[in-house]
């Protein structure tokens, strides 16, 4: 018999396997082998990321140069290692640690951690930039410098929780500008500062505030903080008017002994200067912008020396002009305005500087109109007469430090820096004696090195007692005016004498222009001794490249 062929059919297994119920059925593909049969780990990157390419060793030779197309551009992603975190210590104060993120681009300013709490939904971001502008309309109305005014700005609008934001200060106009995202429209915000006052005592109000939002030991809401903004606008002034203007006979009276005078020109001195005050005080009254003002306050002190060339006494006349002067000499405005050149606010410089100027011109109209008049009625006012070295180093130590404790009394400021202050301004003076009087220095030099020393011991307290430098330095820096030089400059102008009358006003400008840069220089040295917090990875301070010329 002849077998018959065998057919798929009964090529088939003839086991139970055959038909068991994991077996797929025919015409569908096998099942992909489980995960943990896989021979990788479970921790491969998946199909299309691409891996981190090794670190190429920078400025090698053999590495082919890096080239960026947007066509042919490599996915964005995060490295494996992570993206380095920029944090900076909390120990320091406010003002170091703004500065320094500040001056950092918007995307490497470390993410905010809020310090103060808000509702649920966020912060209320219109009342937070109101806030911020109504603080920094503060400081900057009392005489703050620039950068301070922006770190204050940049700490609150931080503290409760906005961290894109860039604040602007010039002379006049405050903004600020917050950027919630990338696809959000921008909230800006503006106010104009019309009036400004010196009230130091204020001023250190404004700044406990600010310490105390930007601080994490405290609580303070936004309800609170405008409450106690309000207190501080309704607080009145330390001293009363008659103690201001008392203060201020004082200040000519000490800056005539100061350079030679004895006691019936300190009285001289004294009274001019309270008549210049009162004057002065009357414009204001009348509505008169600052300039006349000045002028009419240089015509007392100014008419006091010419009576006194006039009579019998054998006084230093010209002693009592300068004590005027010192009285007058808007070193404060000065100071500022250099300090903002220096640290990059051109354009608020630029005001400040401006504004110096037509100070310092009124004070020349007043003071020559006198002049003028003394030298028609043949008064004998000589540049001969210039005043010159006494050797009395107890009693000028003494009269700087009276100096400058009426010029912090001027400023009207906290009671507890008044002294500090006067201590500050005497040690400037002794400086500036030791190094033009016995060591032979040049005086604009000898200048230079008494601010500095002035300007690190004001930042070294200010950073102790976390408030603003200006107390410390503004008030000290009286005994180095530059009223002498001035006085002697429109005296030889008076008496037709160009040539002398500009050589000796261009002292005194370089004398001021010693004075404020270095104050300025002496408080960026105070950082090498103070703990100022610094960022873990880029500078802590960064600033602007040289432009070497283009």
């Amino acid at each position: 018999m002849v077998a018959e062929p065998e057919g798929p059919e009964d090529r088939k297994p003839q086991s139970d396997e055959a038909h068991s119920a994991f077996t797929p059925p025919a015409g569908v593909g096998q099942p992909e082998a489980p995960e943990e049969d896989h021979p990788s780990s479970e921790f491969a990157v998946p199909a299309g990321i691409g891996t981190e390419a090794p670190a190429e060793p920078e400025g090698s030779a053999f590495a082919p140069p890096r080239t960026y197309s947007a066509k042919d551009s490599p996915p964005a992603f995060t490295p494996a290692h992570g993206i380095p975190a920029v944090r900076l210590t909390k120990d320091g104060p406010w003002q170091d640690r703004m500065r320094a993120m500040l001056r950092m681009p918007v995307g490497e300013r470390p993410v905010p951690e809020a310090v103060q709490k808000h509702d649920e939904g966020g912060p209320a971001v219109p009342r937070v930039l109101d806030l911020t502008l109504r603080i920094g309309e503060l400081l900057l109305a009392g005489g703050e410098g620039a950068e301070d005014v922006e770190a204050a700005m940049f700490a609150i609008s931080r503290s409760y929780g906005l961290d894109r934001c860039e604040p602007t200060v010039t002379f006049t106009l405050l903004s600020i500008t917050y950027q919630p995202s990338l696809v959000d429209d921008p909230v800006t915000a503006n106010r104009t500062v019309r009036r400004r006052g010196t009230d130091y005592t204020r001023l250190a109000a404004v700044y406990r505030l600010v310490h105390d939002i930007s601080s994490e030991e405290m609580e303070i809401s936004l309800e609170e903080a405008y409450r106690r903004l309000a207190e501080i606008r309704r607080n009145r002034h330390p001293y009363p008017g008659w103690a201001l203007t008392a203060s201020g006979g004082l200040l000519a009276g000490a800056a005539s002994v100061l350079v030679g005078g004895d006691v019936v020109v300190f009285l001289a001195a004294a009274i001019g200067a309270v008549l210049g005050d009162r004057l002065a005080w009357l414009c204001a009254g009348r509505g008169l912008p600052e300039f006349y003002q000045f002028v009419v306050a240089a015509m007392p002190p100014a008419a006091m020396g010419v009576a006194l060339t006039l009579s019998p006494l054998e006084v230093r006349a010209s002693a009592v002009i300068t004590g005027g002067l010192f009285a007058l000499i808007p070193g404060r405005a000065l100071v500022a305005g250099v300090q903002d050149g220096l640290t990059g606010f051109y354009i608020t410089a630029a005001a400040r500087l401006l504004e110096v100027g037509y100070l310092v011109v009124g004070i020349v109209v007043g003071v020559l109109m006198v002049l003028y008049l003394g030298v028609a009625l043949d008064a004998g006012l000589n540049p001969e007469t210039a005043i010159h070295s006494v050797e009395r180093p107890e009693i000028q130590t003494l009269a700087a430090m009276a100096l400058s404790l009426c010029f912090a009394v001027l400023l009207q400021q906290e009671r507890n820096t008044v002294l500090l202050a006067a201590l500050n301004g005497g040690v400037a003076w002794v400086v500036y004696g030791a190094l033009a009087d016995t060591a032979g220095a040049p005086p604009v030099a000898a200048t230079a090195v008494a601010a500095g020393l002035v300007g690190l011991f004001g930042q070294m307290l200010s950073r102790y007692r976390f408030a603003s430098a200006l107390p410390y330095v503004t008030a000290a820096i009286g005994p180095l005016l530059p009223g002498s030089a001035t006085y002697f400059g429109l005296l030889e102008i008076a008496r037709n004498d160009l040539n002398a009358g500009l050589a000796s006003l261009s002292k005194a400008a370089a004398l001021a222009l010693a004075i404020a840069i270095g104050v300025n220089l002496g408080g960026e040295i105070s950082r090498l001794f103070l703990r100022v917090p610094v960022t873990e990875g880029p500078a802590g301070r960064r600033a602007a490249k040289r432009t070497r010329g283009f």
